[in-house]
């Protein structure tokens, strides 16, 4: 009798080391998905919403979403655009300032990148970065929706 529980036991153990190990798992992989969410959920407002157009001009709340190994992060930043084209690029401290991207960049073409529905072209730099410029203060509005009514339990 006392084999049967320890053999109980040890299958037990094991259970709950691999209940331990999944929820281990679930975390990593839900950490990458909270990353990769960045891009990918502004990407989709912008597809559903659309945007209005960027302008010439210095444009200080900008989203840089930065690409490596499948996933993407978001930094703060603020860029300048002519002629509908990014000129220079800026990435925000935490203490409010900036650092002008001294680095080279273009799109596939290696030309300045341009802006499609509020957001940039692919843009690649000479050492191997890539990132999308992201106007979110461009983002159309959420449409109206009607209020629905509930009716009445005694009808």
């Amino acid at each position: 009798m006392l084999y049967l529980s320890s053999a109980f036991q040890r299958r037990k153990i094991r259970f709950m080391k691999k209940q331990i190990l999944l929820v281990f798992f679930g975390i990593l992989l839900s950490g990458a998905s909270m990353a990769q969410d960045c891009f990918i959920r502004l990407q989709k407002a912008f597809d559903d919403r659309g945007a209005y157009s960027v302008g010439d001009n210095m444009h200080r709340n900008v989203y840089l979403s930065y690409f490596e190994d499948g996933t993407s992060r978001c930094i703060s930043g603020k860029v300048r655009v002519e002629n509908g084209k990014i000129v220079s690029v800026f990435m925000q401290y935490n203490d409010g300032t900036y650092e002008l991207l001294d680095a080279k960049f273009y799109n596939s073409n290696k030309l300045q990148p341009a802006i499609i529905n509020g957001i940039s072209e692919m843009i690649y730099t000479a050492e191997g970065e890539k990132f999308k410029v992201v106007f979110i203060d461009q983002l159309k509005p959420k449409q109206k929706a009607f209020k629905t009514i509930e009716l009445p339990d005694n009808l």
